[in-house]
């Protein structure tokens, strides 16, 4: 996979005065269908998640609350990008390098999963995963 696969989804968001509603659909408006769905939150201020790549699994993450950056690396080039909105999210394919980190206080990430939990799926160590991709 290439960084190129990454990319920001814009979800539906149906605007009301009462309050605005954004949906997500498997396969509809993420390319795979939600197998595994959790949320990261209770991050300190500044703080951030350590990095890894899966395998095989995909993501879709969305900033539910607050702000936080995702960085993605394809072992060759990074790029971050700043979730802040609940009405898109970012996929992150296979063998992509990510690293969540610049939370906001009280921030909430929704992480939606193509995938079970699977141990095995983890490369947990950067120069494992470089040498693997290139």
């Amino acid at each position: 996979m290439k960084l190129s696969d990454a990319r920001i989804i814009e979800l539906p968001k149906i605007e009301d005065r009462r309050g605005n509603l954004s949906f997500i659909e498997s396969s509809h408006h993420i390319p795979f269908d939600i197998v595994r769905t959790y949320w990261i939150y209770d991050v300190p201020g500044g703080k951030y998640r350590n990095g890894h790549a899966f395998k095989e699994q995909r993501e879709f993450i969305v900033a539910l609350s607050g702000s936080f950056d995702v960085v993605l690396n394809d072992g060759k080039e990074e790029k971050r990008f700043h979730m802040s909105r609940s009405y898109y999210g970012i996929y992150v394919p296979p063998m992509i390098w990510r690293k969540i980190d610049n939370f906001s206080t009280n921030s909430l990430a929704l992480v939606l999963s193509s995938t079970f939990y699977d141990a095995e799926d983890y490369i947990e160590d950067f120069e494992t995963y470089r040498k693997s991709v290139l």
